[in-house]
């Protein structure tokens, strides 16, 4: 199968690219542009073997976003630019983790950054959308959009189960948008920290041995789970996962904490 990689920038698409061309390895480009130029940077595909030959001629020394199997779009790119927003409060937006999704491999997820700081938008767009799970504390807000889990922090955002990479990138953008409406729209909404819903603790808690050792210091490890979402521990606490008899959990744990933006695999 043909994998797909993106990356931080363009900067770096344009090194990946000038080296494919140098060294006449064969590559399809796939390009967020119009529509989602404000959110995603172009991706490439390659066979097996120009990966292979792609990595050997010098392309371990450029930096991607991660590498997946290839998935033709189930949608297409809009071919109109995206608005621009008087006060974006999203700025520079780079996907810097891409990754199969632990919990459905035929999907993916990832992690975005951003130049901009979205944390005084979070009790306003709480305000707006009933369903959302808001964690002040944290502060981070996770609505289900459709079947993707979206985790919105000040300056990063964490997608499950996106289709492939343009659904990704209308994701993104579909956040980019609303929440830069909402913050035009400040002066009209009664900012909310109220939790209305529950946060997905559960899928925390399903990649857990459900044993309730304690070792963590939790009385439970749905206890755990939810401090582990609220931020308050890190999820290698969890001793029979990390250092005991059930590692076959750790990746799953993993994935599903840096698919909510709350740890990253290399402890970030």
């Amino acid at each position: 199968m043909d994998v797909l990689t993106t990356f931080s920038g363009r900067a770096e698409f344009e090194r990946a690219a000038r080296l494919l061309d140098r060294l006449g390895v064969e590559h399809e480009v796939i390009s967020p542009d119009p529509g989602y130029a404000a959110v995603g940077c172009p991706a490439l595909v390659l066979s097996p073997h120009a990966q292979a030959a792609y990595l050997d001629g010098g392309g371990t020394d450029i930096v991607s976003a991660g590498w997946v199997d290839y998935r033709s779009a189930r949608t297409e790119v809009p071919g109109q630019a995206p608005p621009e927003f008087a006060d974006d409060i999203f700025g520079r937006v780079a996907i810097v983790v891409l990754a199969p999704c632990m919990a459905d491999a035929e999907r993916l997820r990832l992690i975005a950054h951003f130049s901009g700081d979205v944390a005084e938008a979070l009790p306003y767009l709480n305000a707006e959308m009933n369903s959302a799970s808001y964690v002040a504390a944290q502060p981070v807000l996770t609505h289900m959009d459709g079947h993707r889990m979206v985790s919105l922090f000040r300056d990063r955002i964490g997608i499950a189960k996106a289709d492939d990479i343009v659904d990704a990138w209308a994701t993104l953008e579909r956040m980019r948008r609303l929440a830069n409406d909402v913050w035009s729209r400040r002066d009209e909404i009664e900012p909310s920290s109220e939790l209305r819903r529950r946060p997905p603790a559960l899928e925390i808690y399903k990649r857990l041995p459900g044993t309730n050792c304690g070792l963590c210091g939790e009385p439970t490890c749905t206890a755990f789970a939810w401090a582990v979402w609220r931020g308050d521990v890190r999820p290698d606490r969890c001793s029979p996962v990390f250092s005991g008899d059930r590692g076959e959990l750790r990746s799953a744990l993993l994935a599903i904490c840096a698919g909510l933006g709350i740890w990253s695999e290399d402890g970030a």
